[in-house]
């Protein structure tokens, strides 16, 4: 009999590959779509997992590759774990990365248990990533992917052995043009349809306007401050704003500035020159690893502050209890609430939130 695997089909060209390619290794798919979209909302048609239409588009090449197909809601969890904790930490002062939220709390945990009367042998998504496992640690690694541009490591740190144990990435060893000829091949409705690259529940890119709405006692008017503590003027929000923003202030002072600093108790966003950007040192806060449980003695790695950025060598220690980074060379606009991802070579060592930089 052949071994079952339940794969989440989001609607997107990556998914839909993924699931031609398990066929033709000889695996039973059952294609299975998360509905994440809140009562009440409607999202742009090319928001990628959190469209109607993409939900539709699963269905169809479901079909057309002799699928069995299902949709299921995960609204409340997507709400109370993903968009609940981007409201809070913004207010808070961070600036969080949701699609990192949604891959711990959804896409491999709350989909895992949801699956289970389906009885799968494995679990798969179209990401871009490779899972091995290496005799030597003894345990299921998480590894870089292939393309470099597309690899989504980043957002999968927080995986654990369990999962990675029952999970297939079959784009691991492919380039994003292979898989589009390879759409394109097979005819696959969705060959040419475009990647989402923005947070799929916010409008226009603008996180602020999406706050306002959802929790409009959040926004509250507050001062732009030099470093020194001088009011400068004012400002609509601390949740309107990021560490590194230049952009968009509404305030004019002659010269360059950038948010260096964003303080949710006296409700001020400090403006500096861009020197005030760069950071010797981060502290981490709920940090995962993947090829041991325990971080037992300093260890040097790469480290990638956020997504799509270079990375930077640094020193992974603790002190007192605390996880913390220390940078090889200055990094600009380490951001509070964003996550560190931790590399050697192309082995994910995990990786957490920032939650201070000094």
């Amino acid at each position: 009999m052949n071994k079952r695997v339940i794969l989440g089909m989001s609607g997107g060209v990556d998914s839909c590959v993924a699931c031609h390619l398990l066929l033709e290794e000889g695996y039973e798919v059952i294609g299975v779509t998360m509905n994440l979209v809140p009562k009440g909302h409607l999202y742009d048609e090319e928001k990628g997992c959190c469209s109607l239409s993409s939900v539709m588009d699963a269905k169809i090449v479901a079909e057309a590759m002799g699928v069995k197909h299902y949709t299921m809601s995960f609204r409340e969890e997507f709400d109370r774990k993903v968009i609940e904790n981007f409201v809070r930490e913004y207010s808070l002062g961070y600036t969080p990365n949701p699609c990192v939220a949604c891959n711990k709390y959804i896409k491999f945990n709350s989909f895992v248990e949801k699956i289970k009367p389906l009885k799968a042998d494995f679990i798969s998504t179209g990401h871009y990533a490779k899972v091995e496992f290496d005799k030597n640690y003894n345990r299921y690694l998480l590894k870089r992917a292939k393309d470099s541009k597309k690899d989504q490591t980043y957002f999968l740190y927080n995986t654990s052995q369990e999962v990675l144990s029952k999970t297939l990435f079959p784009l691991a060893d492919l380039e994003k043009e292979e898989v589009r000829q390879i759409a394109k091949d097979e005819n696959i409705l969705t060959y040419s349809k475009k990647d989402s690259e923005e947070i799929c529940f916010v409008q226009n890119r603008d996180h602020g306007l999406f706050i306002k709405q959802r929790n409009p006692e959040l926004i509250k008017e507050g001062y732009f401050v030099d470093e020194n503590g001088n009011k400068l003027g004012k400002h609509k929000g601390i949740v309107y704003y990021t560490v590194g923003q230049r952009k968009g202030l509404g305030i004019a002072l002659g010269k360059r500035v950038f948010v260096s600093k964003i303080n949710a108790i006296d409700n001020t966003v400090t403006l500096s020159d861009e020197d005030a950007l760069y950071k010797n040192k981060i502290r981490i806060r709920e940090e995962n690893f993947i090829p041991f449980d325990a971080l037992e003695k300093p260890l040097e790695v790469s480290v990638k502050v956020r997504h799509g950025q270079s990375e930077t060598k640094g020193l992974l220690f603790y002190k007192n209890n605390d996880l913390f980074v220390e940078f090889e060379k200055q990094v600009r606009a380490p951001n509070k609430g964003q996550s560190a991802v931790f590399y050697l070579d192309d082995i994910v060592v995990g990786g957490g939130i920032i939650d201070e930089v000094y």
